[in-house]
């Protein structure tokens, strides 16, 4: 008796198309992003989706009403699944970052988990919440198919958890907007992932 959840990171944002560091903002769906969804929608209808859940960020939760409309599917929020708390950077231009904060940026992108900052969130400490909730999820719901809409940071901190491989690989783990991956647990409790 397999256990499926699809994975999906959120809609395009404005702040993705400007290279925005949205962060915890309330950054809402470009309507491209919405567009993203109705076809993430299409491709899932097929497949069962007994609930979703979405973290409580509006691009998150939009993301999730959209499909879970068409798939005629609950929509729950969990906090586990927000994006990483860098509350500094929030709402800055990637370059802007660069100039206000010196190395930080250039640390974030060449030492993903060596990255530490005084009162904000580590990639592991986003796997390791994100992680507990996606295992919650197979105990609570066996045999079932689940859909999960986070966020870039919290999407490739899972997929690198169940690959097997070190937060050291974070920039190979590739995410699109609306992207759909999906963790499929088998009887005796392995993690299939497919990209």
């Amino acid at each position: 008796m397999k256990t499926t959840i699809y994975l999906i990171r959120h809609g395009l944002t404005l702040a993705n198309k400007n290279d925005v560091f949205a962060g915890r903002t309330q950054e809402p769906l470009h309507p491209e992003g919405a567009a993203q969804l109705v076809e993430v929608g299409k491709k899932l209808a097929g497949c069962g989706i007994a609930k979703i859940f979405c973290g409580p960020l509006a691009r998150t939760r939009q993301s999730a009403g959209v499909v879970g409309e068409l798939l005629g599917a609950q929509v729950e929020t969990e906090d586990a699944l927000t994006e990483i708390s860098i509350s500094h950077w929030d709402g800055l231009t990637k370059e802007a970052i660069r100039a206000r904060f010196g190395s930080e940026y250039p640390t974030w992108l060449a030492d993903p988990a060596g990255f530490r900052l005084p009162g904000c969130e580590t990639i592991a400490e986003v796997q390791r919440r994100a992680v507990a909730f996606v295992e919650s999820l197979f105990q609570e719901y066996p045999g079932q198919n689940l859909l999960v809409v986070s966020h870039l940071i919290v999407v490739r901190a899972l997929l690198l958890y169940y690959l097997l491989q070190p937060i050291a690989d974070f920039r190979a783990i590739k995410v699109g907007n609306a992207q759909v991956t999906t963790l499929i647990r088998d009887d005796l409790g392995g993690t299939a992932v497919e990209l």
